[in-house]
């Protein structure tokens, strides 16, 4: 983590605070989330090297919603990781899960964060303003959605 805080710091301001106190302390509340069935934080390892990692923010069973969080380091990206990671964890949201709307947000200016529910079929909905407080101030978030009627038409004509 600490060699991709140059390159998560700016659309992750969460990057910044990484010391081993603040990973136990993530670690203990997604654990705490995993238990109350309300979403979970998972590790990607390709190679046999930790590479990135994908989360649920929030399960909300009675919508039938949750939220995709992801990141991968500056070296492993472009050869389709994330991709591939977050299309099957779509499969098992609709498949599994029984979600309808699965959402990712984005900072604006994260083009290779953007393109990956652009290239999975997510509608790009809005923006949401000055919705995350980082080091220098507000910054916005570029909502997409993904339904299930919309997913399973991709993959029938797939």
């Amino acid at each position: 983590m600490a060699r991709n805080r140059e390159h998560l710091g700016p659309f992750l301001p969460w990057a910044w605070q990484a010391s081993p106190e603040a990973q136990g302390a993530f670690i203990e509340r997604s654990l705490e989330q995993f238990a109350r069935g309300d979403g979970f934080q998972a590790g990607i390892w390709y190679c046999g090297e930790l590479v990135g990692g994908v989360g649920l923010l929030y399960l909300h069973h009675v919508n039938a919603r949750t939220e995709i969080g992801y990141w991968l380091a500056a070296e492993f990206e472009g050869r389709g990781i994330m991709t591939r990671t977050v299309a099957g964890l779509c499969r098992y949201l609709f498949e599994v899960e029984g979600m309808n709307r699965i959402e990712i947000r984005s900072h604006p200016s994260n083009a290779r964060s953007r393109a990956i529910p652009e290239r999975l079929g997510f509608t790009q909905e809005g923006i949401l303003r000055q919705h995350v407080r980082e080091q220098n101030g507000w910054s916005d978030h570029v909502v997409y959605a993904l339904l299930k009627d919309e997913w399973r038409h991709r993959q029938e004509a797939a």
